[in-house]
């Protein structure tokens, strides 16, 4: 059994990975300002991520941490850059103190946003592209919201933690992790909540030297991603957003934000108004 200090515990991703985490035999400290309710293996702590003492205190006599803390949706900029930049190096930072060695961080598929998907002139058909054609999991960053240049941020400080302090480091780009797909870019980029912990286990556990980037993504059979990543550290994703495809496809293109959106990895979030958080707003037009 491993000690694993998980942030954002009181968040949507968490809900799915804190269950495989303790279905595995890991203990979980879960840090939130409104963290969930003791129960066997899991211990509530609460802290700010972006307060570095009280980081520190979660983190003390872990084996490893898990950072999924962060603004999970396009939002004012400061906001973004104090919880979800600021709060990942506070997170490193304290690992680094406290001798954690392993820690992985829930980064985007927004950080590559802009990154052109595999050849969609086939419509939805990408069972037949060759994986070499996918894209690869180390695309270099090419954000599509101020959300996914956060992302970036995170993704640099990860490797930058790995190449001076020696932390193994695993970058998580996840895709579209919800219940199940709505939308026809589901099809390519749905993580199910099963895998999303099956993601996050075999990230605590795998073998890493270094900075490794893995695309967080399920076995879904036209996918734009490679599964290389997720082979190097033994993800092996069990679910496939084809099993809804007649679902999907019942939604006329007329009323799926994202249908004509499918020649960018980020989809509709790389419009010039893209889905937001609650309550942020939008874009001010130039002057």
């Amino acid at each position: 059994m491993s000690r694993i200090v998980l942030t954002g515990a009181g968040g949507s991703l968490a809900a799915d990975v804190i269950p495989a985490l303790l279905e595995a035999g890991h203990e979980v400290v879960a840090v939130d300002l409104a963290p969930p309710n003791a129960r066997p293996g899991l211990v509530p702590f609460r802290a700010d991520v972006t307060d570095l003492a009280e980081m520190r205190a979660a983190i003390a006599g872990a084996d490893a941490l898990v950072h999924l803390a962060g603004i999970p949706l396009e939002d004012d900029p400061d906001r973004l850059w104090d919880v979800n930049v600021r709060g990942t190096q506070v997170a490193l930072e304290a690992a680094r103190l406290i001798g954690v060695r392993r820690a992985v961080l829930a980064s985007s598929i927004h950080a590559v946003g802009f990154v052109p998907a595999p050849d969609v002139a086939t419509g939805l058909d990408l069972t037949h592209v060759p994986e070499e054609d996918r894209v690869p999991d180390d695309v270099a960053v090419r954000p599509n919201t101020f959300y996914g240049a956060s992302k970036a941020a995170v993704e640099a400080l990860g490797s930058m933690y790995a190449d001076r302090w020696r932390l193994e480091v695993v970058l998580l780009r996840i895709a579209s992790r919800q219940a199940e797909p709505t939308g026809r870019r589901h099809l390519r980029t749905w993580l199910s909540p099963a895998d999303a912990g099956r993601l996050v286990l075999a990230s605590v556990a795998a073998q890493v030297v270094g900075c490794t980037t893995v695309f967080g993504v399920s076995a879904n059979s036209g996918r734009y991603v490679s599964s290389t990543g997720a082979a190097r550290i033994g993800f092996t994703p069990q679910d496939d957003a084809e099993e809804y495809r007649d679902r999907v496809l019942e939604t006329p293109v007329e009323h799926d934000q994202s249908a004509g959106w499918l020649h960018l990895l980020g989809g509709e979030f790389c419009s010039p108004e893209p889905p937001r958080a609650s309550g942020s707003t939008t874009y001010p037009e130039a002057q």
